[in-house]
């Protein structure tokens, strides 16, 4: 079930740099794109960098609303998630095509994608040079939402392939996330340090 998750913790959901999805809506129109280049910025008021290519059906949206949301899919959305960065949203519904699920937002007019480990509701920042040189947008998190059978505590817990998340190398080729490793503080060894 989808659940909120405290803003302060909004990182966490893409601190592990998965491929994410992209959703915008103007003017009765909405689109999905898939995203490599999206990552956690701040904590508090938290903010993501999410790059969207000039000339794209997203870019006329997201410039046109001011507004997106970034949605982290699963290894049971793979080849929807490849589709949706192939295909121009100018050219089809991708929603119709694909026969999409989605659900409102509680913040922004474009819809969340269903199946989704994590959905980020998102309002563009006025930083135009960013946008117009480097195609970057900086963006505020509204709202943060997860899968709470993945997503709790603050922690994902990811035990089968089906809910790993993608990580785009090129071509159509993924890895999934993997398995998790706690990691211990060493205890020094030599001469202690100065105080």
């Amino acid at each position: 079930m989808r659940t909120p998750v405290p803003l302060k913790l909004a990182y966490r959901l893409l601190n592990h740099g998965p491929t994410t999805l992209i959703t915008s809506a103007h003017g009765g129109r909405r689109n999905v794109m898939a995203a490599a280049w999206v990552m956690p910025l701040d904590f508090e008021p938290p903010k993501l960098a999410v790059v969207v290519a000039s000339g794209t059906e997203t870019r006329r949206l997201v410039d046109a609303s001011g507004a997106l949301v970034v949605h982290v899919p699963t290894r049971a959305q793979l080849d929807l998630t490849w589709t949706v960065g192939s295909v121009s949203g100018a050219d089809v519904d991708k929603f119709v095509a694909y026969g999409i699920a989605t659900a409102p937002a509680s913040q922004v007019d474009a819809p969340l994608i269903e199946g989704c480990a994590a959905w980020l509701e998102c309002r563009v920042l006025p930083k135009p040079d960013l946008a117009a040189e480097l195609d970057l947008f900086v963006v505020e998190v509204l709202a943060a939402w997860a899968d709470d059978t993945v997503f709790d505590d603050g922690a994902w817990h990811l035990t089968t392939d089906t809910q790993r998340h993608l990580h785009h190398v090129a071509r159509g080729r993924f890895f999934l996330t993997g398995a998790p490793v706690d990691a211990a503080l060493l205890e020094p060894r030599g001469p202690k340090a100065m105080p």
